[in-house]
C-alpha cells in the first residue's frame, strides 16, 4: 500500500491510496479534482473511488467534478452526513476493498460533523495500517465540535480511534500541526514529547515537507485531546473527568490567540 499526499487549497490534504499489485487507487477528500487526476496519471493508476470524510466544502467540494471527469467513479460518504455527490453511503463497520491487497473499514467518528467517517486501511502485506481522520483527529489536535458534543469527540478520539493499533499511521485533513503543538505546550508545558515534536514539525515546514503522518502512539504522547484520561492532564485544566477536560481544552483552543 502506497499513500501519496496531495496539497490542496491553503492547508488541506487529499490522499491517494494505491494498491501496488493492481495499480488501483482510491482518493480521500479530492477537493481539487484536476490535481488528483494529474497525480493518478503520473503514477499510472486506475482511480476507482472516493472516500469522503465529511460534508464540508473543503473536503467534499470536488466530488461532483470528479464524477464528471471519471465516469462511473464511486463516491463513499457517511450515511447521515449528506455528502455532496455521494453514490454509496457507509455506516460504522462497513468495509470496502481496493485492488487485491487493501481493506478499508469505515469508522463513525462524529462531533465535527454528525456523520463524519474515518477510514481505517489495512493491507495483506502486514505493513503498518493507516487511518484517514479528516477533521476529527488532527496531529496534536481535533476538529471543532460544529455538530456534536465533547462526549462524542471523546468517544471518537479516545475510544474509536484510540483503540486502533499504536503503530497506525494517522493522515488528517489539514496541515495544522505546528499551531496545534504550540497550543499543546500551553496545556502541558513540561511535556518533552510535545517540545521535541514541535521542533521537528517546525523544521519540516521550513523545508516545505508535511508533518503528516503521525501515529496513534505519538498522538497519545503529544495530543492534549487524546491525553484527557490522564489524571495529571485533568488536574492541569481543573477538571475531574476525561470528557470535562476535553471540553475545557477545546474551549481554550477556540479562544487561543497563538
Amino acid at each position: 500500500m502506497k499513500v501519496l499526499h496531495i496539497s490542496c487549497l491553503d492547508d488541506n490534504y487529499s490522499y491517494m491510496i494505491i494498491d501496488g499489485t493492481t495499480k488501483e487507487a482510491a482518493v480521500v477528500d479530492p477537493v481539487e479534482p484536476h490535481k488528483v487526476l494529474r497525480v493518478a496519471q503520473e503514477n499510472e493508476v486506475d482511480l476507482k473511488f472516493v472516500l469522503t470524510t465529511h460534508h464540508h466544502w473543503d473536503h467534499a467540494g470536488g466530488n461532483d467534478k470528479i464524477k464528471q471527469l471519471v465516469p462511473g467513479i464511486k463516491i463513499y460518504g457517511g450515511s447521515v452526513d449528506n455528502v455532496r455527490g455521494c453514490t454509496d453511503k457507509v455506516e460504522n463497520g462497513d468495509r470496502v476493498s481496493l485492488g487485491a491487497e487493501i481493506s478499508i473499514l469505515s469508522l463513525h467518528t462524529p462531533a465535527h460533523t454528525k456523520g463524519h467517517i474515518s477510514y481505517y486501511v489495512t493491507d495483506k502485506e502486514g505493513e503498518d495500517p493507516a487511518v484517514f481522520t479528516g477533521d476529527t483527529l488532527f496531529i496534536a489536535g481535533c476538529g471543532k465540535f460544529f455538530e456534536g458534543t465533547a462526549e462524542q469527540m471523546y468517544q471518537s478520539l479516545c475510544v474509536t480511534l484510540g483503540s486502533l493499533p499504536k503503530p497506525t499511521r494517522v493522515y488528517c485533513g489539514h496541515e495544522y500541526t505546528v499551531k496545534n503543538l504550540q497550543f499543546a505546550l500551553t496545556v502541558e508545558p513540561g511535556n518533552a514529547k510535545i517540545a521535541q515534536k514541535l521542533a521537528w514539525a517546525e523544521h519540516q515546514r521550513r523545508v516545505g515537507l508535511p508533518t503528516i503522518p503521525s501515529t496513534i502512539q505519538e498522538e497519545f504522547e503529544s495530543n492534549p485531546f487524546m491525553r484527557v484520561d490522564l489524571p495529571e492532564v485533568q488536574e492541569k485544566v481543573g477538571c475531574k473527568s476525561p470528557v470535562e477536560a476535553l471540553r475545557e481544552i477545546r474551549l481554550r483552543k477556540d479562544n487561543w490567540k497563538g
